[in-house]
Parts: structure tokens; C-alpha cells; sequence
């Protein structure tokens, strides 16, 4: 691994040192660093831990600092943690070539600077941009366009016409482009309703391991640029995803859902089919979504409401044992009253 001195990362993590200048050898989490490391301090309950650290430097956020130390200030903890660990770790490169023990259709266009590995196979009139990385048992379908920079990781599954745009990050396990679940009663039996639309998975998403994003009935399932999903989350038929959203763990997303830009959604969200969520949505985890959410609302529950009543109602929710006894006791004097 590299060392860097503490002025050549503060340039990187655009923040402010203070003491001296040293070199570090690696980064680490607080409770692992050693001598030689730069460790993180973005919560002043820590502290105490951090003065102990054998640590030789700190990155810290604004208000805080460590005395005896070198640290680094900075606005963002997140932001500089990710510059910084990739500093550190930087992606190594993928020596573009295009395995023998792979399958690729005599139809298919691979651009310059291509990697695709072992047992990989790609379909007919399929497109994949220059310095996209295909890696073992991918499975890519016909008229599927990939864009440059792409990373397709172990398992994925991209069917026929799915669109990905560039530097796409797809996890191991995810399916784009299966086709979306629509049946018709005919009175006996469910009959299936042909899929015949597309996934367009647009710049700078991020899919995660075992997410699956139905193809449409007709027309297309879009996620727009800069969105991130996480792991086993469920986006069905006819979806459409706005720019730099982050949904967590195992949501489910029904049919024909309009999402805006910058959507927030904790893990086990469920949305019910053919509903529109506003811009800058947030929506908290295990909640239950069945009508439409204006811009900017913040919601959360079973079914969902606005964050600030679900907080009233967990105070009551509390109550209720004692607020039950007291109306069993005015209960039985109504009663007793209506006796006389």
C-alpha cells in the first residue's frame, strides 16, 4: 500500500490540517488503527476512544478535534471518507481482453479496451463500450446496448433490449430485464399478459446484489442517472426511478410507480402499484405506501403518514393499556348510571 503525507490529503478530502505534516501508511476504522494510520472522528461521544488511538492522525469534522494529534478538518465525514479509501485503494485495472472460454455472438460489437472473462456469454446485435469489464457467468442477452466503463459483476443477468448506460456498477446476482408480472383472469385460469417493453438503466446507477427491475408490458422501466439500489430490491414492470435516489435492503416498488428525483427509501419499503412520489421524498423503513407522496414530505408507518404524526401516535400507542383501563372505568359508570 502507498503512504501519503497529511498535506497531499487534505488537498484530496478538501479539508484543513492541523499539526504537523506526516506521512501515513494506511487508513483505518478507530478501533483498528495503529501507529502509521489515519483514522476517522466524526461523532464527539468517540473522543475519548480517539485520544487513546495509537493512531497518528485524524480526519474530523468541523467542531471537533484531537488534541496531541494531527487531524484534518473536514465539512463532509462521508464524502472525505470515500475520497480517502479510494486514495488508498485505488480499482485495479482489468487487463482488456476477451476470454476464448467465453461466448460471443459473431453479431455482437465489443469496443476497444473491453474485458470479458470466463464462461461470460453475450447475444446477438449486442453492443458492450469501450472499457466496460464483463466478469465470469454474466449472461447478456440480444440487442442489449452497454455502455463504456460498465462493471458487470458475477451472475448478472441482462435480458434482451435492456439499455445500460455508463459507468453502471451491476452487483452479483442482479436481473435487469426479466419480464414483469402481468396475468389476465379469464374467468378459469391467469393468462399471461407478453412483456414486450425494455429496462433503461441510465449513467452512474448502482444495482445491487440479487435486485431484480422488471422489463415493461410496453414502452420502458427506467432508473435515472446517479441512483443507487441497493441488495434483493424488487422494481416491477413500467417503473419509472428519478435521478440520484437511494433505496435501501429488500424494498418493493409495484407496477407503473412514478418516483421523482432525489427519493429516499429505508429498507422493507413497499410501494403499491400506479402511485407517484414526489422529489425529495423520504420515506422510512418498513413503511407501507398506497397513495401518492407530495414533494418533500417525509413519511413513514403502516399505512404511511407524515413522519411528525407517526411520532404522536407511537406516544399514544404506549398509553393505551392505561388509557384502556380508564375507559373501562368510565364504561361501567355509564353503565351504572344508566341503571338507576
Amino acid at each position: 500500500m502507498k503512504s501519503f503525507r497529511l498535506s497531499d490529503i487534505a488537498k484530496e478530502i478538501d479539508g484543513v490540517l492541523y499539526g504537523q505534516d506526516i506521512e501515513v501508511k494506511g487508513v483505518a476504522s478507530l478501533k483498528s488503527a495503529k501507529e502509521g494510520d489515519i483514522t476517522f472522528l466524526f461523532v464527539s461521544s468517540y473522543l475519548e476512544e480517539a485520544v487513546k488511538s495509537p493512531a497518528s492522525a485524524f480526519v474530523v469534522i468541523e467542531g471537533l478535534q484531537v488534541s496531541g494529534k494531527s487531524y484534518i478538518v473536514v465539512k463532509n465525514g462521508s464524502l472525505a471518507q470515500a475520497k480517502l479509501l479510494k486514495l488508498f485503494y485505488p480499482e485495479e485495472e482489468k487487463h482488456a481482453s476477451l476470454s476464448d472460454k467465453s461466448t460471443i455472438s459473431k453479431t455482437a460489437v465489443i469496443q476497444d479496451k473491453v474485458t470479458v472473462m470466463d464462461f461470460a456469454f453475450i447475444g446477438e446485435n449486442t453492443t458492450v463500450g469501450e472499457g466496460t469489464v464483463v466478469y465470469p457467468f454474466v449472461y447478456i442477452g440480444n440487442n442489449v446496448k452497454i455502455g463504456r466503463n460498465v462493471k458487470i459483476l458475477p451472475h448478472v443477468v441482462l435480458m434482451d433490449d435492456t439499455e445500460v448506460g455508463d459507468n453502471v456498477i451491476l452487483y452479483p446476482g442482479s436481473v435487469i430485464g426479466s419480464d414483469g408480472f402481468g396475468y389476465a383472469f379469464d374467468g378459469v385460469q391467469y393468462v399471461k399478459i407478453p412483456q414486450v417493453g425494455k429496462v433503461v438503466i441510465e449513467d452512474n446507477v448502482e444495482i445491487g446484489a440479487n435486485t431484480t427491475i422488471d422489463r415493461a408490458a410496453m414502452d420502458e422501466t427506467r432508473v435515472a442517472a446517479g441512483t443507487k439500489i441497493d441488495n434483493q430490491v424488487m422494481v416491477g414492470h413500467n417503473v419509472n426511478i428519478g435521478k440520484n435516489c437511494v433505496f435501501a435492503a429488500q424494498v418493493g416498488i409495484a407496477g407503473s410507480c412514478n418516483i421523482g428525483n432525489y427519493v429516499v427509501m429505508g429498507g422493507k419499503v413497499g410501494l403499491k402499484d400506479h402511485i407517484n412520489i414526489g422529489d425529495g421524498v423520504q420515506i422510512g423503513g418498513m413503511s407501507g405506501v398506497i397513495n401518492d407522496v407530495e414533494k418533500g414530505k417525509k413519511i413513514v408507518g403502516i399505512p404511511a403518514i407524515s413522519y411528525i404524526k407517526w411520532l404522536k401516535v407511537q406516544s399514544i400507542i404506549e398509553k393505551l393499556p392505561e388509557l384502556k383501563k380508564e375507559l373501562d372505568k368510565l364504561s361501567n359508570l355509564v353503565k351504572k348510571e344508566e341503571h338507576k
